[in-house]
């Protein structure tokens, strides 16, 4: 019914539905719909009202996020944005739709140093760490793995570029050696001109800061193919199945190393985990339980700002989701929601992190890395 749908509040998702990620997007979309299915089943917000969850498609660019936004703020009219998971869409978005119409945006996996200095208003956050930390993280873990020298290819656009600062800058900090380093465009058919070049000056492992759906999959097959290194590094954008499914497990298995943002073991994790299988979602996807999370934050903030007005989202953010306050964590929609019905403080800990925003709207991270086995990139252990 009209009236129905009038008592709905739409918060918007820019998810990279087509383009290079598009594999990894299914599962997030699941993540936050089901904090949406959970609200909404345990009462809703703001006195019984439904939340709605509309997604729009970036394509992981720029310029397609801006008019993907521009429909959601616009059009559709969402209060908030769930978003965008790659940098560049969620920098375009926000700089050009997002800031100027006040409307807050929570990525759930935009990982570009970049976004830390954005003049946002207040208005951006995530809750994915900044590469400046997975940039010394790998950095470390590398040579930690006996590796000495290191090519590096990386994809030219915020991701790539702002990744590939922070870590050639650790590495050689550390003591390790680049041989090569080159930034290659996302979709060209061939590589080998430039990984011929990068293999010349025979390092122990080729860096590949890319996504494994788009430039990612076609330099491993060509590195591959023409023998050219040995041993090859990836971060959150090549922990990606497509890699497996095109070139083989026995091809890839002890010959790539893999690092990307976890959530720490906690007792908020579990409780995710074990819903999301109940649910049906597939709680280890990356990024999969940082959607879950942006999507419960916003919901929270919703409820905490008493209103569905755009300008009051952002401070009602940084109310719930940092101390002091009552824990709250998934699943704990009724109990928060009385809490602050009770004018009581809440601190939501989530399902990937406690969750806390510095003044840029950034939170900290942990870090894990992943081994191929049966089909899949498993969890091996977390990285001090």
């Amino acid at each position: 019914s009209t009236s129905a749908i009038a008592q709905s509040i739409k918060i918007g998702s820019l998810s990279a539905v087509t383009g290079p990620i598009a594999k990894l997007v299914p599962p997030i979309i699941d993540g936050e719909q089901m904090a949406i299915n959970e609200v909404n089943a345990a009462g809703g917000v703001l006195g019984g009202k439904k939340l709605e969850l509309v997604v729009g498609d970036t394509q992981c660019n720029a310029q397609a996020s801006i008019d993907s936004a521009n429909k959601l703020v616009n059009v559709e009219q969402v209060v908030a944005i769930v978003g965008a998971l790659c940098s560049g869409a969620t920098i375009g978005a926000a700089n050009n739709v997002a800031i100027p119409a006040n409307v807050v945006m929570v990525s759930p996996a935009s990982t570009s140093p970049e976004i830390t200095g954005l003049k946002d208003n207040d208005l951006l956050f995530r809750v994915a760490p900044t590469d400046a930390y997975q940039g010394k993280v790998l950095a470390n873990y590398v040579k930690a793995k006996g590796i000495k020298s290191v090519a590096i290819t990386y994809v030219n656009n915020d991701y790539g570029v702002g990744l590939a600062e922070t870590f050639s800058a650790a590495f050689s900090a550390a003591g390790g050696k680049i041989t090569g380093q080159q930034k290659h465009e996302d979709k060209k058919a061939s590589y080998r001109a430039e990984l011929a070049t990068l293999a010349k000056g025979n390092p122990d492992a080729l860096v590949v800061l890319a996504y494994a759906g788009s430039s990612g999959l076609t330099i491993l097959r060509q590195s591959l193919e023409n023998g050219f290194f040995k041993m090859f590094v990836g971060t959150d954008g090549m922990r990606d199945k497509v890699l497996i499914e095109n070139l083989g497990e026995s091809s890839l298995k002890d010959k790539l190393l893999i690092i990307s943002p976890t959530s720490p073991k906690s007792n908020e994790r579990t409780a995710f985990d074990k819903a999301a299988k109940a649910a049906g979602v597939n709680p280890n996807g990356p990024f999969v339980a940082q959607g879950y999370d942006a999507a419960m934050m916003i919901a929270l903030a919703i409820q905490k700002a008493g209103s569905a007005d755009r300008t009051k989202i952002s401070a009602a953010l940084r109310s719930i989701a940092n101390p002091s306050g009552i824990n709250v964590g998934p699943g704990d929609w009724k109990k928060a929601a009385n809490a602050i019905a009770a004018g009581k403080n809440i601190n939501y800990n989530g399902a990937s992190g406690p969750h806390d925003f510095d003044k840029a709207g950034d939170v900290g991270g942990v870090y894990a890395d992943y081994i191929i086995k049966g089909g899949d990139f498993v969890e091996k252990g977390m990285i001090e």
